[in-house]
């Protein structure tokens, strides 16, 4: 099932949030001090490609500068993704077909508002 879901979300959804995602990733990789913001992007995207089956998961040891760039980042960009994913999720979940992608939607916001110091993992 996991399988199909993600198929369906690859063709719909996650090959354009992914592309836009790695398109961050590529401008955030332009400047050395902004580099953390890209791999975070780079992460996202592959998250946003396939994320049924996968969860994120917070690193305990993820330090100060992890929070400081979250903060950074949630101020720049996390906020408007957080508020791009729950405007998205809405015509989803109108559709009886499409409310496990409206979930898969929403389950992207913690690691699109709050990046660094996640991990994305495989759900045993």
């Amino acid at each position: 099932m996991r399988t199909l879901l993600n198929v369906i979300w690859l063709i719909f959804a996650g090959i354009w949030l992914a592309i836009g995602y790695a398109v961050a990733g590529v401008i955030c990789c332009i400047l050395i001090i902004t580099i953390p913001f890209g791999i975070a992007s780079f992460r996202i995207a592959g998250y946003a490609l396939w994320p049924f089956g996968r969860t994120v998961e917070r690193d305990p040891d993820a330090g100060v500068m992890s929070t400081i760039g979250n903060v950074i980042w949630c101020v720049v960009a996390g906020i408007w993704l957080a508020i791009g994913h729950v405007i998205t999720s809405i015509p989803l979940f109108v559709s009886i077909i499409g409310i496990p992608m409206g979930i898969a939607n929403l389950k992207m916001i913690p690691v699109s508002l709050l990046p660094l110091g996640a991990r994305i993992v495989d759900v045993k």
